[in-house]
């Protein structure tokens, strides 16, 4: 076997201080709402063995040959419709994120660097642990921003990180969070956002709980993530006093023609339209800050669906992008994580002891 290629790394100096940071990570956006800028976004995204466990040999010539010659056009125009002036709303979402969460952690006294990274695109895992291992970093936690685990999200993350570490000479120490689906701080927070929205619009005949999709294989295969959804959505629920025939967990974002987890929430939109239901929310509990998949697969495509097929009045929840109850629940799942890592300012044993002898000192004079 060939030998490995190790990344040069900085001198190494005895007594360097341990430095912790945590890494918020996405899925992924493109560049730019461009034909080619799609085409490297899925070209990666597409490629990766955890996302389309189809045999490669069979599965990169459809790729290369037909989808990145038809699809970055068609994807490019959806970005287009939902680009924002600062980018793409992924990205801005999980940067703000990033920075809130990282204030937060300064307010509760952790010492420790936040940033976000990309699975696919850019800043890239890879770019970020490079950047993060020559600022010092010894200890990194790594946060999906994912609540609910799937070996085609979450363990294509920890993949992308084992792949980073086997080209470091020096390892830094590594913490995942796989999961927090059934997080109480997590579900407090989806269910102040639908009260918000119940305060200001009214309560709907259906809530819609729409999860991002994946074949229904990987739940034969042993793939938690079907009974994760189910379990954030019957605990949303419970949280907003819903019984069985108040609310419906969906999936989204069917690609491909093998059968996917379902029921499928744009076809349920349209059944629900023709059995005479006039009004529904629905809210993408799996998705931590808005994207192509809220804000043009649903707010968009399912809207049409729902009203054209004779529905009356479609809304939207957003995502819990900045909602402080969010930002303050990401905070407590960090902050779970971080236990045992030293992440707080050490204490200065002379100056502690200087502060109780001028404490006596006061107390003996009055």
């Amino acid at each position: 076997m060939p030998s490995p290629t190790f990344a040069p790394e900085p001198p190494y100096a005895h007594g360097s201080p341990a430095r912790t940071a945590v890494v918020l990570c996405n899925l992924g956006t493109p560049d730019e709402p461009t034909a080619p800028a799609l085409r490297r976004y899925l070209g990666e995204f597409l490629s990766d063995p955890r996302v389309v466990e189809i045999p490669r040999l069979v599965w990169l010539p459809i790729l290369h040959g037909v989808i990145l010659r038809v699809r970055p056009a068609k994807s490019a125009a959806k970005y287009a419709s939902i680009w924002t002036p600062e980018g793409s709303p992924l990205k801005v979402w999980t940067e703000k994120q990033a920075k809130l969460l990282g204030g937060h952690l300064g307010e509760r006294g952790h010492q420790v660097q936040v940033r976000y990274a990309m699975r696919y695109g850019n800043p890239s895992i890879a770019s970020v642990l490079d950047a993060l291992k020559a600022e010092g970093a010894t200890r990194i936690l790594l946060l999906p921003a994912y609540p609910q685990y799937s070996g085609t999200t979450t363990a294509s993350v920890i993949d992308a990180v084992t792949a980073w570490s086997a080209r470091q000479r020096h390892v830094p120490e590594l913490r995942f969070v796989n999961r927090y689906h059934d997080h109480p701080g997590y579900i407090a927070a989806l269910a102040r956002s639908v009260r918000a929205h119940w305060q200001a619009h009214g309560q709907a005949e259906q809530l819609v709980m729409s999860f991002h999709g994946v074949p229904e294989r990987t739940l034969h295969l042993g793939d938690p993530y079907h009974c994760e959804c189910l379990k954030t959505g019957r605990l949303l629920a419970q949280a907003l006093g819903l019984d069985a025939k108040g609310y419906r967990v969906t999936f989204q974002s069917r690609f491909g023609k093998a059968k996917w987890l379902e029921p499928y929430t744009e076809p349920t939109l349209v059944a629900m339209a023709q059995q005479g239901v006039k009004s529904v929310q629905l809210i993408c509990p799996g998705f931590t800050g808005d994207c192509i998949e809220t804000l043009e697969e649903i707010d968009m495509e399912a809207r049409a669906a729902f009203t054209q097929a004779g529905g009356e009045r479609f809304e939207y929840i957003a995502c819990l992008n900045d909602r402080p109850e969010w930002i303050r629940a990401l905070t407590d799942i960090a902050e779970q994580h971080l236990q045992g890592w030293p992440t707080r300012e050490p204490v200065n044993a002379q100056a502690l002891d200087d502060s109780r002898q001028r404490a006596l000192a006061q107390g003996a004079r009055r």
